[in-house]
């Protein structure tokens, strides 16, 4: 191999929690010639920072032995990092949307399908980790194989231990075994590996620990629930993981290219720089370009976030994974698969996991001094009274076993995802989804709140806020604009049709239909002919009045968008859009502000229309015409000046600031990667939801350091009685399994209205 510096990515399969990545993170680090490592289990990757690719064998080694497969993901980068940034490729990018163009067909592209070519990569090493694959139905996993054995194995032996009372013992230690030895085979990786005390040292340890003290009913009955837990973390990670990666099926797999005036279908992976593309009506555009002929409204509301779509014409730039509005295009390609829009997106998410420091779980962490804590303990009450006192042995012994008892983490255990799992239910009732106890750390540590606009703080779909007449009434002047979008799909449309419905509006009858290019749409009506487009497309057919061009200017300053009615050679009226914040929205705000929280709107929209909500919000912070590194970008930058951010978004361009954040939120409606990067999900859409859910974490916080607080109360408590010869096994057994009970008890509390979050 060369000896070259560079790095590597690598897929991990089987890593799938916190723990996992601290483990292959302190394994790698050791290493000789590794510079640095970042791992994320989220996204399943490993990237590695060596000194020369004779290392890299040695890091496959150490990940095997941990029991995880690896496949590198890229090949060696060793040339200088390439900018990551999506500028160079958007330059010129208007979000304004006076011009915007009415000429539709109706084009309906939400059920849009593409084959995923995406290929599962074969990883090396041991198949046998009890984590199981990443890929493919949870189910199926050999973790979820070993679970429901486990489960099995529990009840064959409670019915043995019924019927055949003499050996129930026997049979819970049995089925104990079949959870327990895989957990304890990892456990000795990881010892060996160099990190001795994990979380399965600590349930190897309890679990033997109450078979030595006839416990094994509860070390079987753990040891499952242990299993069950890892088994919800890896479908977690699992839906994840293949959400970021189904982002690549936006970009369609294949392409018209034309040579030679000629065109043919190619992959689109193929594409080279510089080749020229047709691009149809409806279709989605394959790669970043610059159009080189004709002209189109093209939906960019998967990358940019734009609300309506923007009319495009020779020159301007386009995104992969945009859907071309009405008319064909030629693209000249600017950028190969592997750095356009989409995939730049789905390598700043991961990247952006892979920045964040593992969260390591609290029983975990706790491990590394309770485990050998425990462990030193028992073994002075078992040993020194009787070498240096002369105490009998016998009584010393079963003292010290009643320790290991009184060590068993069972409520340990379960303080956390008792908690947890009343959160979330708890939650779920409201829509509120949180994915995990970091995620409900974080967020009641949140100082400041980036939100998007489009789809967060707004509806997400222009509605009609102004009609205005002029040579006709308002109500005409509906009738007929909804007379000339009757049958169309477009945004704009919807709106004024929808508009109509509400006013109850007669729509007449249009003939001779027809899109005008890049202007607007006609049509004869009741022998009239009536265009509806935007201003400047107008005033070549007549002359606006003064006071109308000073109305649309205010209108254009309040961020809407103003189309022009004309009947005739007559302007007729017009009608002004906008996308409008939703009914909660300055409610919700003002809650996050009661809370000490800051706020401030990242979105891709324009400024003068960003800056009109923001106002009519009270947000003083409003940051516009933002590609998804720039949000990403402004959330790190928030970061560094030691914020602690919570990020709140619900489309493809809101993933990778989401995955940057300490917290992401997704709005309810958002797109699959939105929800499934984010930490966590308001599913009904109310802003107001926000601060609930941050409530939600701080009522939860404060449960788990009560249940944590009475595991360890309890144990401390019985651990004293027990040395000095007030309590025994039973009472130790009982101090156990009771604060399990208390611990259970507290955290159901949580699914009261008041402590689940209502504020």
């Amino acid at each position: 191999m060369a000896n070259a510096p560079g790095k590597m990515r690598y897929r991990v399969e089987g890593m799938d929690c916190a723990s996992c990545a601290t483990k292959i993170d302190t394994a790698v680090r050791r290493l000789p010639g590794v510079n640095d490592v970042s791992v994320s289990a989220t996204a399943g990757t490993m990237t590695v920072d060596y000194a020369a690719e004779e290392n890299l064998e040695a890091v496959e080694r150490a990940v095997v032995k941990l029991g995880y497969g690896v496949s590198p993901k890229d090949t060696p980068d060793r040339a200088a990092p390439k900018p990551t940034a999506l500028a160079d490729s958007h330059k010129g990018h208007d979000n304004d949307h006076e011009g915007h163009d009415h000429d539709h067909e109706g084009h309906d592209h939400s059920n849009a399908k593409h084959d995923d070519g995406d290929k599962t990569e074969e990883s090396l090493g041991l198949h046998g980790h009890d984590h199981g694959p990443s890929d493919g139905p949870w189910w199926k996993s050999k973790k979820a194989l070993l679970t429901l054995a486990s489960g099995a194995a529990l009840v064959v032996a409670y019915l043995v231990g019924h019927f055949v009372p003499a050996i129930d013992k026997y049979a819970f230690a049995v089925a104990m075994l079949v959870g327990l030895v895989p957990i304890a085979r990892r456990a000795v990786a990881a010892a060996l590996a160099g990190i001795p005390f994990t979380i399965e040292t600590l349930m190897t340890i309890a679990a033997v620990g109450a078979v030595v003290i006839n416990a094994s009913e509860e070390a079987a009955a753990v040891v499952f629930l242990f299993l069950v837990g890892e088994l919800l973390e890896g479908i977690a990670a699992g839906r994840a993981r293949a959400s970021i990666q189904s982002l690549t099926t936006l970009v369609p797999k294949t392409a018209l290219i034309e040579e030679n005036g000629k065109t043919r279908e190619v992959q689109a992976d193929t594409l080279e720089i510089g080749a020229v593309i047709v691009v149809r009506p409806g279709d989605r555009i394959p790669a970043d370009g610059t159009i080189i002929d004709g002209a189109s409204a093209i939906n960019e509301a998967p990358v940019t976030g734009e609300s309506t779509p923007v009319r495009k014409e020779k020159d301007a730039s386009v995104f992969a994974g945009t859907i071309n509005g009405e008319a064909v295009l030629k693209i000249k390609v600017t950028a190969a698969a592997a750095d356009n829009t989409i995939a730049r997106v789905v390598k700043l998410v991961e990247e952006a996991q892979e920045s964040k420091s593992p969260t390591e779980r609290f029983i975990d962490r706790f491990s590394r001094y309770y485990t050998p804590g425990v462990l030193a303990v028992g073994a002075l009450v078992a040993i020194v009274p009787p070498v240096v006192a002369g105490g009998s042995w016998s009584e010393w012994i079963y003292k010290g076993l009643a320790v290991l008892l009184i060590g068993c983490p069972c409520a340990l255990v379960i303080s956390t995802p008792a908690a947890i799992a009343a959160s979330l239910s708890a939650g779920a009732r409201r829509g509120l989804l949180l994915k995990g106890g970091a995620v409900l750390e974080g967020l009641g540590k949140i100082t400041v709140v980036a939100l998007d606009k489009t789809g967060t703080l707004t509806e997400g779909k222009p509605k009609v806020t102004d009609v205005i007449a002029v040579a006709k009434t308002e109500t005409e002047v509906l009738a007929l604009a909804a007379a000339l979008e009757t049958g169309s799909s477009h945004p704009l449309a919807v709106a004024i049709l929808a508009k109509a419905e509400e006013a109850k509006v007669q729509t007449p009858a249009a003939s001779e239909s027809k899109a005008i290019g890049g202007k607007g749409v006609s049509a004869t009506i009741e022998g009239v002919s009536v265009f509806l487009g935007s201003p400047q497309a107008a005033a070549e057919l007549a002359t606006i009045p003064a006071d109308l061009k000073e109305r649309i200017r205010v209108l254009n300053d309040e961020g809407k968008t103003v189309s022009i009615l004309l009947a005739g050679q007559q302007v007729a009226g017009a009608l002004a859009m906008r996308d409008e914040p939703r009914p909660d929205a300055r409610e919700g705000l003002q809650a996050l502000k009661d809370l000490g929280i800051q706020t401030v709107m990242l979105t891709g929209d324009n400024s003068r229309t960003a800056k009109a909500i923001g106002a009519q919000l009270g947000m003083d912070d409003v940051r516009a015409e933002l590609m998804p590194e720039d949000k990403q970008k402004i959330v790190g930058e928030l970061k560094s000046k030691g914020m602690i951010v919570a990020k709140i978004g619900d489309g493809i361009n809101d993933a990778p600031a989401l995955a940057a954040a300490d917290v992401g939120i997704a709005m309810g409606g958002g797109t699959d990667v939105a929800l499934e990067t984010a930490d966590a999900a308001i599913l009904h859409g109310r802003v107001r939801d926000i601060s609930r859910m941050i409530q939600l974490s701080k009522n939860t916080m404060a449960n788990i350091t009560q249940n944590i607080t009475i595991a360890l109360g309890l144990k401390a408590v019985f651990l004293v009685t027990t040395i000095i010869g007030v309590t025994g096994l039973w009472p130790a057994i009982l101090a156990d399994t009771g604060a399990t009970v208390l611990v259970t008890l507290n955290a159901l509390r949580l699914l009261s209205p008041k402590l689940g979050g209502e504020v």
